[in-house]
């Protein structure tokens, strides 16, 4: 079976290639998403049974600032997938890599069937790609929360934002255990416990320090990113 994994280089790109050792994985030179006419070329000259699609701009204050940027790379970019799938007419399957930012955080544990709403431009994004991935009949949209299992990157880490938060790597295994099961439309894979980001930061970054969202300024944030699954298992944050 021949896997396209978009987002190679990200941290959940780097922890599916250690589980997918023999995916397709191009560069960005290789195969940037935003060119239209490139994409268009990488499907006929490939035969693609699966693609993963982590390619995404997921900086919140990035894009904000840089609209056009983030519009491109998270919308057009999935588009151009799309429609590379569908005139290719191979029966793909298209796993797209969503966010619990596409809810509006007021109060968690969001399930398969509740609505979005985005509090801002990033989850915006995230969610028209969303329904642009309903345009291939095989798709499968997975909503998470996660981290890479490195040192928190900033100083300081919100005590008032909850996640069933997951790292890279237990986000990794749950897309192949969804995979090997072929399942469709919109899974959310989460962590089995609630917990605040400071607690999350915390696992890699003892020393880290709390704040909350009144020392915060910039755009609005998705406060409670907890996810709840109707059609899934759980899977425990890995400490160790």
């Amino acid at each position: 079976m021949n896997i396209l994994l978009t987002g190679g280089s990200g941290n959940l790109g780097t922890e599916l290639k250690k589980i997918l050792p023999n995916c397709i994985a191009p560069t960005k030179q290789e195969l940037d998403i935003t060119n239209r006419n490139q994409v268009f070329d990488f499907f006929k000259n490939n035969s693609i049974d699966v693609v993963i699609h982590t390619a995404a701009i997921t900086k919140i204050r990035f894009c904000e600032e840089n609209q056009r940027i983030t519009w491109d790379t998270n919308v057009q970019g999935t588009r151009n997938i799309v429609d590379a799938i569908k005139k290719s007419e191979d029966n793909t399957k298209f796993v797209y890599i969503s966010t619990a930012c596409v809810f509006d955080g007021h109060r968690g544990m969001y399930k398969e069937s509740d609505v979005p709403y985005p509090e801002n431009f990033y989850a915006l994004t995230k969610l028209v790609a969303e329904s642009e991935v309903t345009k291939v009949s095989n798709h499968l949209i997975i909503r998470t929360n996660f981290v890479a299992k490195k040192p928190w990157p900033y100083p300081a880490a919100f005590t008032d934002r909850f996640g069933t938060y997951l790292f890279a790597e237990n986000v990794a295994k749950g897309i192949k255990d969804i995979l090997d099961e072929d399942l469709n439309e919109i899974v959310h894979l989460v962590g089995d416990k609630k917990i605040s980001m400071f607690e999350l930061a915390q696992i890699t970054s003892p020393d880290i320090k709390p704040m909350t969202i009144n020392d915060y300024q910039g755009p609005p944030l998705t406060m409670d990113m907890s996810l709840d699954t109707e059609k899934w298992k759980k899977y425990s944050l890995t400490r160790n």
